[in-house]
C-alpha cells in the first residue's frame, strides 16, 4: 500500500537532497509543503504552496490524508510545531523534526552527547536565539506528541556539507581554490569541528521511516571524523588536484578584518554521531568522499568564473 509522507520545506538543501533521494523509493506518495518560492516541479510529487504559519490556507491546500510520517526541515520558532500538529488535516502516524546540535550549551565536556547539558537561553550575537528556538521546538514536540499520542524523533545534525548548500560554507573556499586566489587560514589554531554529508541525512531520514526503533529518540548526525582548518584545506587539495595557496591571519586579525571562514576559530565543536549508526546499522560517508561529490557537483552546476 502507497504510504502518503509530507515533507514541510523540502526545496533548498537538506529538504531537496531527501526528497530526490527518496523518489527512488516507490513505497511513498510524496507531498511537499512549503511557501514556493524554490518549486522543484518534479513528476512524482505534489507541491502545496503554502506558508506554515498561514492555518487557513493550510487546512484549504493540504488534503486531509493519513500521513504515514511528518518530516519537518524547517521549523525555526516556538509555537510552529504545535500549530502544525494542531491544524494539519488529517491524521500523523510520526513526526520526525530536523533540529541541529547547536541546542547544547558551550561545554569543554566533548563530545556532546544526546543527553549533555541543553541551552538555557539565547547566546550573544546576531544569530544567538536560532538554537535555543530549536530546543524549546524540541521540548515542543515531544510534550505535543505525549499527550497526542504520535511517536517522534529528532534529529540534530552538525554542520552540514553537500550539494545544493546554499550556506557559505564549503562553497567560499571552493570559489577562491577556483578563482586560483589565496585562502585565508587561522594561524595556530586548534579548533577541531565535525561534519555529516547530505546525502547520510537523507539516507538516514529515509532509514528511520517505518522503524519503530527511533520512535521516541533523538539523535546526533555526526560523522567521526575530527576536522581542522589544517586538514580542511588538505582534503581540498585531495579533492581539486591544485596546489592550495594559503594566507595566515591570527585569530584577532580574522575578526578585525571580518574575515568570513565559517568555522569555529577557537572552540571545538564535536558532537557523537554513533548512537544512530549503532541503531540503523548506518556507516557514515567518508569526509573526503563526500567533499569530492560536493566539489565536482558546485564546479560543474555553480561556479561562475
Amino acid at each position: 500500500m502507497i504510504k502518503n509522507i509530507l515533507i514541510i520545506g523540502g526545496s533548498y538543501f537538506i529538504g531537496r537532497v531527501f526528497v530526490l533521494e527518496l523518489l527512488k523509493n516507490k513505497e511513498y506518495s510524496i507531498h511537499l509543503m512549503n511557501r514556493g518560492n524554490n518549486p522543484l516541479r518534479l513528476p512524482g510529487i505534489e507541491e502545496h504552496v503554502c506558508d506554515r504559519n498561514d492555518t487557513a490556507g493550510m487546512k484549504k491546500v493540504i488534503p486531509p490524508l493519513d500521513w504515514h510520517v511528518i518530516i519537518d526541515f524547517c521549523a525555526e520558532f516556538p509555537n510552529e510545531i504545535e500549530s502544525m500538529i494542531s491544524n494539519l488535516p488529517g491524521t500523523i502516524d510520526h513526526y520526525i523534526y530536523i533540529s541541529t546540535c547547536t541546542v547544547y550549551e558551550i561545554s569543554i565536556d566533548l563530545p556532546k552527547y544526546e543527553d549533555s547539558p541543553k541551552l538555557s537561553g539565547p547566546l550573544p550575537g546576531p544569530f544567538g536565539e536560532y538554537g535555543y528556538n530549536k530546543w524549546l521546538l524540541e521540548t515542543e514536540l515531544m510534550n505535543l506528541c505525549a499527550k497526542k499520542n504520535i511517536p517522534y524523533t529528532i534529529l540534530r545534525p552538525a554542520f552540514v556539507y553537500g550539494p545544493y548548500n546554499y550556506a557559505p560554507r564549503e562553497s567560499f573556499f571552493f570559489d577562491l581554490i577556483l578563482s586560483n586566489k589565496p585562502v585565508p587560514v587561522p594561524v595556530n589554531s586548534l579548533a577541531l569541528f565535525q561534519f555529516v554529508y547530505v546525502k547520510d541525512i537523507a539516507g538516514l531520514c529515509i532509514a528511520c521511516l517505518d522503524n519503530q526503533k527511533v520512535y521516541g529518540n533523538t539523535y546526533n548526525l555526526s560523522a567521526e571524523e575530527l576536522i581542522s582548518y589544517k586538514k580542511l584545506i588538505r582534503v581540498f587539495e585531495e579533492i581539486s588536484g591544485r596546489q592550495i595557496q594559503t594566507k595566515e591571519y591570527s585569530i584577532d586579525e580574522i575578526y578585525r578584518y571580518k574575515i568570513p571562514l565559517p568555522f569555529p576559530l577557537d572552540q571545538h565543536e564535536l558532537y557523537s554521531g554513533a548512537l544512530i549508526a549503532k541503531t540503523l546499522n548506518y556507516k557514515y560517508t567518508s569526509f573526503s568522499e563526500g567533499m569530492k561529490e560536493t566539489f565536482d557537483f558546485y564546479q560543474k552546476y555553480c561556479f561562475k568564473a
